[in-house]
């Protein structure tokens, strides 16, 4: 990780125990109250407190006590001498804002209604895809998204991540905005300048518009004509470099003009056949094969690519299992121990895949969730992604999803909203 994002990393973390982003509404408490708490508590201690001559039989710490600590990661010997008096493990952020700020869900129609208006006040929600039918005209967006924006601000929450797949011809949400080049495009002129210019086009007119997270550049590589990706005309070639330089290239570009890139489908789905949204798709190649479809994420990682999208195909080479989205060996071990990833990652969406399976999407959301994946993308209704919010808060405080994976993820998702303020 960059000192930037260790130092983002800390202050995120810092703020989040002295409630500047952990306690609703994300501010910081008075100076007055916070010494006021501390004098209390100081006299409490000292009232109640054992003699300093020490009890080996002092009460241990409540289930819920034991769970807040979870929540929170394990204080330094530094961080100890600066602590709150009020202590480092009751100040994190709940359980119901570690799993909203996870979830990034759509809305209906172009304009925000009152019900998803108060959800994302209260902070139980982290993000908005944008789709065909939330798009009217260049004004009617840009009125939506600072909507958006402000019903954050209003809760005092952190930004809205405002997402839309804008890759190219086939996929493009927003029809009049660049890019004005497909991925094939720009993969059969191979220049990496062209490449940087169409993501920075891309970058500025998404930007200008409220947009601040663009769900590409797609990275996966195909091996036949036969791969589903090639034939929607989302590959930038078939060769494993290429794909890797100008993918890279138009990420740089989105992020040139402050918008964040999406670099997906991890660990790569040119193989599959049938698409992932809609059909349970399983890649039964060894390892040894799919590292050239690893190549274009080792490139971006060591350009600080700050988000990365799961797959929903499995990968019985690495888990004969679970699909990328919901896999701690690939979310955790392949994605962070093994290429390094310190940024975010997003499942695909969970809708299609769960239908796919007969599954319900909330125990797949479940599952991502203590994989560690940081943020689940649904798009089923608003009321759908309002009863997932309720039941992944549910399972959480029965400890079905470990606080401290949410914490970590938490941490995480703040880190990346900062970086937009810092693009």
């Amino acid at each position: 990780m960059s000192a930037r994002h260790m130092a983002l990393l800390r202050e995120s973390t810092c703020a989040a125990r002295n409630g500047s982003v952990a306690q609703r509404p994300y501010h910081r408490p008075m100076r007055g109250i916070r010494l006021a708490l501390a004098i209390v508590f100081g006299f409490v201690l000292a009232w109640s407190a054992p003699s300093l001559s020490g009890d080996e039989h002092s009460p241990s710490p409540t289930v819920d006590e034991q769970a807040s600590c979870l929540a929170s990661p394990e204080p330094s010997a530094a961080s100890e001498a600066t602590a709150s008096p009020i202590g480092p493990c009751t100040n994190g952020p709940t359980l119901e804002q570690m799993v909203g700020q996870k979830l990034v869900v759509t809305m209906a129609g172009h304009k925000l209604g009152k019900a998803l208006a108060g959800r994302i006040r209260r902070g139980e929600i982290g993000g908005i895809v944008l789709l065909g039918r939330n798009i009217a005209s260049p004004s009617a967006l840009k009125r939506l998204t600072r909507r958006l924006q402000l019903a954050a601000a209003e809760g005092e929450q952190p930004p809205l991540l405002i997402s839309v797949d804008q890759e190219g011809r086939s996929v493009k949400r927003i029809p009049w905005a660049p890019p004005t080049m497909t991925a094939p495009e720009m993969g059969h002129l191979g220049s990496i300048r062209i490449a940087r210019m169409q993501g920075a086009r891309t970058g500025a007119a998404l930007r200008r518009l409220g947009v601040n997270v663009d769900l590409a550049p797609v990275a996966d590589l195909p091996r036949s004509s036969g791969s589903f990706m090639y034939q929607q005309g989302r590959t930038f070639s078939f060769d494993g470099k290429r794909t890797a330089r100008l993918a890279d290239a138009f990420a740089t570009g989105l992020m040139s003009r402050g918008v964040l890139p999406t670099m997906k489908h991890f660990p790569g789905i040119g193989l599959a056949i049938r698409n992932t949204d809609r059909y349970v798709s399983t890649i039964r190649t060894s390892r040894a094969a799919l590292r050239r479809d690893l190549r274009p994420y080792r490139r971006a990682i060591r350009h600080d690519i700050p988000l990365i999208m799961l797959s929903n195909a499995t990968f019985t080479a690495y888990d004969s299992g679970d699909a990328a989205g919901w896999s701690a060996a690939i979310a955790s071990g392949l994605l962070r121990t093994e290429l390094g990833f310190e940024g975010a990652t997003i499942t695909d969406s969970l809708n299609g895949t769960a239908h796919a399976r007969g599954m319900k999407v909330k125990t797949l959301a479940t599952r991502a969730a203590r994989a560690g994946t940081d943020l689940i993308l649904m798009t089923g209704s608003e009321r759908s992604s309002a009863r997932l919010y309720t039941a992944l808060v549910e399972r959480a405080e029965r400890g079905s999803i470990p606080p401290a994976t949410l914490r970590a993820s938490h941490d995480r998702i703040l880190v990346l909203k900062e970086r937009l303020r810092s693009e």
